[in-house]
């Protein structure tokens, strides 16, 4: 199912006439989301963190159930995993991935900084104004890395391990995640079940990840390797430091750093600090590697396939 699902998404992706008639089924997610916040973030801090919990549980059973009937109905053999697959198609995101930073690395080559930090911006959270061309390339090279993980190694992980209630509830918690697992004040308190169960549902998966990106790059396997297991525990996030470490390693270039949100300077440490900054061909340099490691993603599922 999972190896259909990510055929399907590399060939067609999720086409545009097909998201204005319908949208997609992680925008009506967020809606849910969206929705239950409006309602349920306020009051003092414990009470927001159990209305944020409750939101998250409602969301969990809304996308649980149909797909639990879904798994149920399904045919057995070859019929099944095709159709299954085609239900899971959507919660997996090759395609979008790769044309998103694509989208970065175009003008930035070009010397296009304006349209680079605009193309950026799709897919960072940080304000882009800050970013010079280096700052825009790292940007990009992180997001590649992170997404990498929790956008299609996590989906196919939980695809695998239970299905379309899997990569369906897991496509939830990491949707709720991104939408209120914040360290603002609005969300900090309410975002706070999602941002740790994320947390949790992620972890092997970016593990995974990290070590996909290693041997995407046999040449440097044992650079970023140890680059890999030195710096992936100093990052910030339990779990994005590994597939960004991994890439900071097998590219040879510096990633992370101090960076600027909301008007504040964060003091984050670098990852690979004694390489130098990525030069704007690194970055197609990394979708090269996203390539790689997504092929053996695939022979990896299909060889569990055959056993």
């Amino acid at each position: 199912m999972m190896l259909v699902a990510v055929l399907v998404d590399i060939a067609i992706g999720w086409p545009d006439r097909l998201f204005a008639r319908i949208g997609h089924p992680v925008t009506w997610i967020g809606a849910l989301i969206e929705a239950c916040e409006a309602r349920l973030n306020r009051g003092t801090r414990s009470r927001r963190i159990a209305a944020g919990g409750a939101t998250l549980l409602i969301c969990l059973i809304v996308v649980a159930l149909p797909a639990l009937v879904l798994q149920a109905l399904l045919p057995d053999g070859p019929l099944g995993a095709l159709i299954g697959g085609l239900l899971a198609w959507p919660f997996v995101a090759v395609r979008a991935m790769y044309a998103h930073v694509a989208a970065v690395a175009r003008p930035l080559g070009a010397g296009d900084l304006p349209a680079a930090r605009q193309a950026v911006a799709m897919i960072v959270g940080r304000n882009p104004e800050t970013l010079d061309t280096s700052g825009v390339t790292r940007s990009a090279i992180e997001s590649l890395a992170e997404n990498s993980a929790d956008g299609i190694v996590a989906p196919v992980f939980w695809g695998v391990i239970a299905g379309l209630p899997g990569i369906a509830v897991y496509k939830a918690i990491n949707t709720a995640d991104s939408m209120i697992g914040h360290r603002s004040d609005r969300y900090e308190a309410f975002g706070k079940p999602a941002a740790r169960l994320d947390d949790v549902v992620n972890w092997i998966p970016a593990r995974i990840t990290g070590g996909l990106f290693v041997l995407s790059h046999p040449k440097r396997l044992c650079a970023a390797w140890r680059v890999m297991l030195r710096d992936a525990r100093h990052h910030r996030s339990p779990n994005a430091g590994w597939p960004e470490s991994a890439v900071a390693g097998a590219l040879d270039v510096r990633l992370s750093g101090p960076r600027i949100y909301d008007g504040q300077v964060a003091e984050e440490p670098w990852l690979n600090a004694g390489a130098s900054d990525p030069v704007p061909e690194a970055l197609w340099r990394a979708l090269g590697l996203f390539r790689i490691m997504v092929a053996l993603m695939m022979l990896a599922l299909l060889a569990l396939a055959l056993v």
